[in-house]
């Protein structure tokens, strides 16, 4: 995602963490959740150049009514769950966020564009970016 944020001028990448995948996002303050983002996933001393957002929930219960709006618009990106041992929250539904870092691509006017695979590299995206930042709002 860095390589994204750097790589156009009128182009803005938010994360939103999220402790329902594999408890993976414990820590509670932001310096916490960096410090998980360098040293454990993804590692490597990776240090986000993008707007990180506090810890929501993004599915179930107590779901963000932000991404109730997003899944409203993109379909999910795969068929069925594979395994749910992993995911802390209830009920489950077929349009849930999968895993962590999964995407959504945003148009100018604040519509939902494209929902992309947790998997999903984000070189992957490229083209959908440069298509909606050619679009006037």
């Amino acid at each position: 995602m860095n390589v994204l944020q750097d790589s156009y001028t009128d182009f803005e990448v938010l994360a939103f963490p999220c402790n329902q995948f594999g408890k993976q996002e414990p820590a509670g303050n932001p310096e916490e959740l960096l410090n998980g983002i360098k040293h454990v996933r993804p590692g490597n001393g990776f240090v986000p150049n993008f707007t990180m957002l506090k810890k929501i929930e993004v599915n179930g219960e107590n779901e963000h009514p932000l991404y109730t709006y997003l899944k409203e618009y993109c379909p999910p990106t795969r068929e069925s769950f594979s395994d749910t041992t992993g995911l802390y929250y209830k009920p489950q539904r077929n349009s849930d966020i999968r895993w962590n870092w999964e995407k959504f691509l945003i148009s100018k006017n604040g519509k939902p564009f494209m929902r992309y695979d947790p998997g999903t590299k984000p070189e992957e995206i490229r083209n959908d970016i440069m298509y909606l930042l050619q679009q006037t709002a």
